[in-house]
């Protein structure tokens, strides 16, 4: 097996739940070497969230594979020591505390970079480490809410609608890692760590991309318009006879070839539908005349038809139609399974990072709680097994 790309690279995870332990993982994939530094008794809250598998967290098992997990009790001085101790020969430290926690224990960036010059620190939080907001507690769906996600998301009958997925949590967690990353290249030209800023907020702000710049170009608010799309159509979701697809129709070529396919070369060349503007103008109409046709079919025929006629479109799937389609659990390896200590085999989530020359590894299940103590303790800092003993009997691990 070839090494991952990060191979070397040393990262303390304090992350706990999902925006942090996800980023984590994805270090981890990537030949990192993740040490996940939990509480005692306790552990990441996510081991107490379900689903279960033999009374294992399945929610904690789907964002902390291929790390090791250790506990310490970091209010503890002697377990201070002893992370400081880590950090020496660490190369990044991930967190997710509200802001001013790590401070509190006197383990913030700028104690952590006297220990460490070259430490690169990944924090995560709701409104990030600056700002008038920064002390407020974050979850994801208060990033969705307060980003403008959720009063763009839904039908105007409906009101304001959560994403079904944590969207703002896993946007998040890709900031975060997209940070360190640039962090890493960035101490290898200046031999300094420096620390990555990510804000639930502001990774979900982001996300609005050209809803954003409506308001900003035309002063005007965007609303909730299902799943209709501002800047063309035919792109929308439509009922079928058996369940519903979508099309995306993005330009006038596609447009062109849609019309040909479905019969409706007598409105191609219209006016009010020639060119993107009025369609999407018209879009109500429009709407009709496509699912006069979609709905005599099923959705296997319009997306078939649409396919072989080069037309973007695709069925709306449930999560059980995503798991057995072949090129998503197979083709690409989307669904794997692994055998757990405790779990047993679980299928989890696979990464969807291909690459030829340091490909992912995700073969190790995450960690039970405290699993590699003796390991790490032993390895990283030289505690022979009397110590780590002595330690455990302190409850500092």
């Amino acid at each position: 097996m070839s090494k991952g790309s990060l191979e070397g690279i040393i990262v303390l995870d304090l992350t706990r739940v999902l925006a942090g332990p996800f980023s984590g993982q994805i270090l981890a994939d990537m030949g990192a070497h993740v040490i996940k530094i939990e509480q005692p008794v306790k552990g990441d809250d996510a081991r107490h969230m379900g689903p279960f598998q033999n009374e294992e967290s399945v929610y904690y098992i789907t964002n902390n594979r291929n790390k090791k997990g250790v506990t310490l009790n970091l209010k503890a001085p002697e377990g201070k020591q002893i992370f400081l101790e880590m950090v020496k020969k660490a190369d990044i430290v991930m967190e997710n505390y509200r802001p001013g926690t790590m401070e509190k224990l006197g383990l913030g960036y700028e104690v952590l970079k006297q220990t460490n010059p070259r430490i690169i620190y990944g924090s995560v939080s709701g409104f990030g480490h600056v700002g008038r907001y920064s002390r407020r507690p974050g979850y994801d769906i208060i990033a969705q809410a307060m980003s403008g996600i959720m009063s763009t998301t839904g039908w105007p009958q409906t009101g304001p609608t959560r994403t079904g997925t944590p969207l703002g949590d896993v946007l998040g967690g890709l900031w975060l890692t997209i940070g360190i990353l640039g962090a890493i290249q960035g101490r290898s030209v200046t031999g300094q760590g420096q620390k990555v800023d990510i804000a639930l907020i502001d990774a979900a702000v982001a996300t609005m991309a050209n809803i954003s710049m409506i308001y900003l170009t035309e002063g005007r608010i965007p609303k909730m318009i299902g799943n209709r799309y501002e800047s063309t159509y035919p792109y929308d979701s439509f009922l079928c006879s058996d369940g519903s697809c979508v099309i995306g129709v993005g330009n006038n070529k596609l447009w062109g070839l849609f019309c040909q396919a479905t019969g409706h070369e007598d409105i191609e060349k219209l006016a009010i539908y020639k060119d993107t503007p009025e369609r999407v103008e018209h879009h109500e109409e429009l709407k009709v005349i496509v699912e006069e046709w979609t709905k005599q079919r099923t959705v296997a025929d319009v997306v078939k038809t649409l396919l072989d006629a080069g037309v973007p479109a695709a069925p709306i799937n449930n999560i059980e139609q995503v798991v057995r389609d072949p090129h998503i659990a197979e083709d690409r390896q989307m669904f794997i399974t692994q055998h757990h200590p405790k779990a047993g085999d679980i299928k989890i989530t696979g990464s969807p990072l291909k690459m030829s020359g340091t490909p992912v590894d995700l073969s190790t299940p995450a960690p039970t709680l405290g699993q590699d103590n003796e390991e790490i303790y032993g390895r990283l800092l030289g505690l022979d097994a009397a110590g780590i003993e002595a330690l455990k009997e302190k409850k500092i691990i």
